[in-house]
């Protein structure tokens, strides 16, 4: 029987060989710059000796020559042969031939020639005083014996030197072009490479594959975009007649609405190179660098014409010019969007190239980039409506197992004024709640609870509340409950709790209807609502015992009266004006549109419209104190009501629960 090979089968595609990391040769290099420094190239193995021990070797006529180094101040001692081979103490010395084989510390060359002639002189003083014989002429044959050679050596390390100038020259500059690489963020290709454009490409090669199917809602939008689209991939179709399509289309909205989702979806439909990049990227804190990166990026454009270039987030380049508060602090900014400008529409032509831009700030940028010419088309991207709402849940609960209990329309209502990444995150805190106690799909409950998470924040079961504050909270909670319900235009309640969430100690869930105008009548009791809390405590424990829990209630309502009496024209003493600037000219500016006497009048009517609204929401709960006080039981016992639980108290609501569409809001204690 033949026995199977069970081995696997080897890849025979040859791996990639690895790249040498060139930062390895820097540091070698450097360490043998640090080495060849510190390193005596003149340094001979010697051994040091005292004047004592000198003395000795000069009496034994043991010494061949001395050399005075100054630059080490050392005298360097030189041994003859014979003695190194015929002596036992020079051992250690003895294949040291060359020399010097001792050395002595010394700093001043006269200092030791006179210290040498004192001992030669004691040698010669001892020898004539043993020999009576001995003349003057011998004194000085004695002398002779005890002469050797002695030098000055005042030559320079010049290689030592050297290195000592070149060395930190060399280390500034490794550290200068490591510096500019980490500027570039890593790019390739020089460090002159600094006004390079950094937008990423996107073409045929790219497989990217998302398509306007991807994008839920939007229709307005997509109708739009989808129109340069199809000039882009048709063109005759538009200049047969002798149309021309937008030079630039600004895409317009609160944050997370779907603007960047839509500039991708683009880039995979329209099948034409795709620029994509931020504002940010074209400032720099070197001046020119922004102009020099937008006039690349429209070169490069140009060249692979007819193609789209996308600039997402654009008031970080094109803010309004000349608000600076500082003279110059702008100029780099100031030049990028200058060229920006020149680049969209000057004197030469960017035939094929169209310019895709998104903001949250279109009120902050410049009048002259916004300019027909420049950006022809503002398209406004904004919350998505129940439909929308339904449809984008849709598209983010497809890789999610869910229950059969899910009904995605009821979530499309409880989430008004969700925009789509809330909507993702809500699906996604759905899907982590279910797997956080261990179930198999996703239930109607985690929708709920997610909600709940990312409106009012995360449970806090574990604060420690007495009982005093506990009924507190269920009077305040119980305000807000019994008004909503009780007037015509106020949102009808979803949920009343008690229980702490983020920073809130208790909350009420509300499900306003959708409308685009607000009436008079519907400010002022959405106004009364706002104020139900501290009404409750105020009727239930007096005035001077009411708490602070209302602070979040009362900054919400002045901002709403301010806005009644200011905006809206809503006050019959001020009349029908407003002191709203949509242009956000009066951002920049110190002065206000209107006197301080109007100011006054402004304080004042506020302070009797929120005053009204306050004793109207107390004459309600006066009026049902027993129910107010039965739903506070209520709190107190449960922790959290729903509306059937109100209707249980108050009856049926006169004015209706059903509505166009619902969400959940949140009123702070």
């Amino acid at each position: 029987m033949e026995k199977k090979n069970n081995k696997p089968k080897q890849n025979n595609v040859p791996k990639a060989p690895k790249q040498f990391n060139l930062t390895w040769l820097y540091v070698l290099i450097g360490c043998g710059l640090l080495a060849a420094y510190f390193w005596d190239f003149d340094a001979v193995a010697t051994t040091e000796i005292d004047n004592l021990q000198f003395s000795e070797m000069v009496v034994d006529k043991d010494v061949e020559k001395v050399v005075f180094v100054k630059k080490d101040e050392r005298v360097n001692v030189f041994l003859k042969g014979k003695s190194l081979d015929s002596k036992q103490r020079y051992k250690e010395v003895k294949n040291n031939l060359k020399g010097p084989q001792y050395y002595l510390a010394q700093n001043d060359f006269k200092a030791f020639s006179d210290e040498l002639n004192r001992i030669v002189d004691e040698e010669v003083a001892a020898r004539i005083a043993a020999d009576t014989t001995l003349t003057a002429a011998d004194a000085k044959q004695i002398r002779q014996e005890y002469a050797f050679p002695i030098t000055q050596d005042n030559s320079h390390n010049w290689t030592g030197e050297l290195l000592l100038w070149i060395f930190p020259l060399l280390l500034l500059f490794m550290l200068f072009y490591w510096s500019m690489r980490s500027m570039r963020g890593g790019i390739g290709g020089g460090m002159f490479n600094i006004g390079k454009s950094k937008a990423q490409l996107f073409d045929e090669k790219s497989n990217y594959n998302i398509s306007f199917k991807d994008v839920a809602g939007l229709e307005g939008a997509k109708e739009e975009v989808e129109e340069v689209v199809d000039f882009l991939k048709n063109p005759k179709k538009y200049t047969e007649l002798g149309g021309r399509i937008p030079k630039g289309v600004l895409l317009v909205g609160p944050p997370g609405t779907g603007k960047t989702l839509l500039a991708r979806a683009v880039a995979g439909e329209a099948k034409v190179p795709f620029f994509s990049l931020s504002g940010s990227d074209f400032v720099e804190m070197f001046v020119g660098v922004g102009a020099s990166r937008v006039r690349d990026l429209f070169r490069t454009a140009k060249e692979k014409a007819p193609c789209i270039i996308f600039i997402d987030e654009i008031d970080a380049v094109g803010r309004a010019r000349g608000r600076s508060m500082m003279s110059g602090a702008n100029d780099e900014r100031e030049s990028t969007l200058n060229q920006l400008l020149t680049e969209m529409d000057g004197f030469s032509s960017n035939t094929g190239v169209i310019i895709l831009a998104a903001t949250n700030r279109a009120d902050v940028l410049d009048r002259a980039l916004l300019r027909a010419g420049r950006f022809d088309r503002q398209i406004h991207v904004e919350l998505p409506s129940l439909t929308e709402r339904k449809e984008i849940f849709g598209v983010h609960v497809r890789k999610l197992k869910l229950s059969p209990d899910v009904d995605l329309e009821y979530f499309a209502k409880l989430t008004s004024g969700f925009s789509g990444a809330d909507i993702a995150n809500v699906c996604n805190e759905a899907a982590l709640i279910a797997a956080r106690h261990s179930k198999k799909s996703i239930e109607k409950e985690d929708f709920n609870n997610a909600i709940d998470r990312i409106i009012g924040g995360l449970e806090r079961r574990t604060s420690i509340i007495s009982p005093e504050e506990k009924r507190s909270i269920a009077v305040h909670e119980s305000g807000h409950a019994t008004v909503s319900w009780l007037l015509e235009h106020a949102s009808p309640l979803q949920k009343v709790t008690i229980v702490p969430r983020g920073v809130a100690l208790g909350a009420a869930w509300y499900v306003p209807e959708e409308r685009h105008i607000t009436t008079r009548e519907q400010l002022f009791d959405e106004l009364c609502v706002l104020l139900g809390g501290r009404a409750a405590e105020e009727v239930v424990f007096g005035e001077m015992k009411a708490g602070t829990g209302a602070q979040n209630d009362l900054e919400r309502a002045t901002k709403q009266a301010y806005a009644m009496v200011a905006v809206y024209g809503f006050s019959d003493k001020i009349g029908k004006v407003s002191y709203y600037d949509s242009t956000g000219q009066s951002d920049y500016s110190f002065n206000r549109p209107y006197s301080e006497k109007t100011a006054e009048d402004i304080d004042e009517e506020v302070r009797n419209l929120t005053e009204t609204a306050c004793n109207r929401a107390k004459g309600i709960l006066l009026a049902n104190r027993q129910n107010l006080d039965t739903l506070a039981g209520w709190l107190v016992e449960r922790e959290v009501l729903y509306a059937d639980d109100l209707e249980k108290i108050y009856g049926k609501r006169e004015f209706g629960c059903e509505v166009a569409d619902e969400t959940s809001e949140q009123s702070d204690n």
